[in-house]
């Protein structure tokens, strides 16, 4: 299994959108990055998501599961970009903020912190443990 984050604005499509979504998940649309895009080319079935809101709340504020591989992204009419769905697991008992984050030593690496305009990153194992300890979440 591998981790993974997801960065989403709220205002276009939020936490709440997803969990609105119900087992159905949704794709997600709209990369127009190579790297993000090859980030989700690697995603399996099963890989879960850390869900971030980006621009004002810059937070983890869900978990969310690949729930559909790599495939064409509709929006997309050049035909490069593809997309992934997920579909919403659980939200964090506590909201996890990029200046926890980034005060933490341990996820100094983290590609949250170093490709901070990388809107799908990995997580390592070890980092996943850590968020998930900071949000006082459990699966």
């Amino acid at each position: 299994m591998q981790y993974w984050l997801m960065k989403s604005e709220p205002s276009s499509w939020s936490w709440q959108n997803q969990m609105d979504r119900g087992a159905a998940g949704e794709g997600w649309d709209g990369v127009r990055n190579y790297q993000a895009s090859n980030n989700m080319k690697t995603m399996e079935i099963g890989d879960l998501v850390f869900f971030y809101h980006s621009v004002n709340e810059k937070q983890i504020v869900g978990i969310a599961e690949v729930s559909a591989l790599y495939h064409p992204d509709p929006t997309d009419a050049s035909g490069r970009f593809g997309m992934v769905n997920i579909r919403a697991v659980k939200p964090m008992a506590a909201p996890v903020t990029l200046a926890q984050i980034k005060s933490d030593v341990r996820l100094a690496d983290m590609a949250l912190v170093r490709q901070s305009r990388l809107s799908v990153t990995p997580v390592s194992a070890e980092q996943w443990a850590i968020i998930m300890e900071m949000g006082k979440t459990s699966l």
